[in-house]
């Protein structure tokens, strides 16, 4: 498949600014010549957002920030919202992470309200989906995938969905160490485009970027983004080292 790549570097909660800087100061000495061949985005905490923009401002590197609330403004303390983001610099926001709908909650529905307020203001969306390893164990991989589809994305316009970055990550594999098969990462790829075609029809279905997330290595990388289904990685723990990152981005090039 013919999509252009996509990595994201999800930082999660981890370096400071001063850390961001000599991040992105080593990234950029070394992608220099690889910035027109595949999107790479920086996912770092929000104090270090506006440092990311600030370094990346005329590259090919963009940054996104690892959540956001639905409204505006208003008495919701300890929230973000879409345009404090892009004031700060980020073009693309995760939503619906594994950590966010199991440590915080996060229903299917919160995360659509989410979804949809990401695209009215301007952002780009990557939304997670994901079994645990009890309900792949259980034969549930499908309905789970269905289900989370069917409630993260509702009533998207096809203009939506097409600016929609959907990532796969297996939930068993996350900081585990364990990753999915190529294999199995491709079924379940192979599956959501599926959904998505019963959705929104073939077209779109094709043209829609899908991530695979869970313990990518540079180990690893270059089999999983083989793969015909998988349109580059969500990365988490190998993003924090820029060697490794590079590799990463490297192998997810055709």
């Amino acid at each position: 498949m013919s999509l252009k790549p996509i990595i994201g570097g999800n930082w999660k909660m981890n370096k400071t600014m001063q850390e961001s800087k000599v991040f992105i100061d080593e990234l950029l000495k070394n992608t220099k010549n690889l910035q027109e061949k595949i999107d790479i985005v920086i996912i770092p905490s929000y104090t270090s957002i506006n440092v990311a923009s600030t370094l990346l401002k005329g590259k090919k590197i963009y940054v996104g920030a690892q959540n956001m609330y639905f409204e505006e403004k208003g008495a919701f303390t300890g929230e973000i919202s879409a345009s404090m983001l892009i004031d700060a610099g980020a073009t693309f926001v995760v939503l619906g992470h594994s950590e966010r709908r199991k440590i915080f909650n996060e229903s299917d529905d919160l995360i659509s309200k989410k979804v949809k307020t990401a695209h009215e203001k301007g952002l780009k969306p990557i939304v997670c989906i994901g079994e645990t390893r009890e309900e792949r164990e259980n034969g549930q991989m499908e309905d789970v995938l269905k289900t989370q589809i069917e409630g993260s994305l509702k009533e998207l316009t096809e203009e939506q969905m097409l600016g929609t970055v959907i990532a796969y990550e297996p939930v068993w594999a996350i900081g585990t160490g364990i990753n999915a098969t190529p294999e199995q990462a491709q079924e379940a790829h192979l599956y959501v485009r599926q959904v998505l075609a019963s959705i929104y029809g073939e077209s779109v279905s094709q043209s829609v970027r899908i991530q695979y997330g869970g313990s990518i290595k540079p180990e690893n990388a270059k089999e999983l983004f083989a793969q015909p289904d998988i349109n580059g990685g969500l990365v988490g723990g190998a993003s924090l080292d820029p060697k490794s990152f590079l590799e990463i981005i490297k192998a997810a090039i055709p």
